[in-house]
């Protein structure tokens, strides 16, 4: 509940954010711009009045409603997806430092860091653990 009464979800997730100096993992929107709200219909003109809030999203000439059994699933995938942890085997994307841009298959995974193999050097490498992401691949 937010202080005007009004029960909110924002889904988040986790994504790495390369700095010049660092990679951290952040908590972004699921749905950029986007926000949940549940309330009466009498209360969706007021909604507009809050500080922040652009528009109340319409379709088809009404409030746009989404049922509690999709709220249910953007959350179930929310909690599988931050359950999902790197591998061995898994293909990996260094985001910092100067093997930048270059991705790799784990090996071995420790507490602080990665070791990889990376094909196109015949080479293996340490890596700290937040310096890389999971490789996305394009389908």
């Amino acid at each position: 509940m937010d202080q005007n009464g009004v029960e909110c979800y924002l889904p988040l997730h986790r994504s790495p954010r390369v700095w010049s100096d660092r990679v951290k993992m952040v908590d972004l929107p699921l749905f950029n711009s986007y926000i949940f709200v549940k309330c009466r219909e009498t209360e969706i003109l007021q909604m507009n009045k809050i500080n922040g809030v652009v528009r109340v999203v319409f379709y088809d000439g009404k409030p746009a409603k989404i049922s509690q059994k999709e709220i249910d699933a953007i959350q179930m995938f929310i909690n599988e997806a931050a359950g999902k942890t790197l591998c061995k085997g898994d293909e990996v994307e260094i985001l910092t430092g100067s093997m930048k841009n270059r991705s790799g298959k784990i090996i071995k995974i420790k507490k602080k860091y990665i070791v990889l193999h990376i094909q196109q050097l015949m080479a293996t490498v340490c890596v700290n653990t937040e310096s890389v992401a999971p490789l996305k691949r394009v389908k």
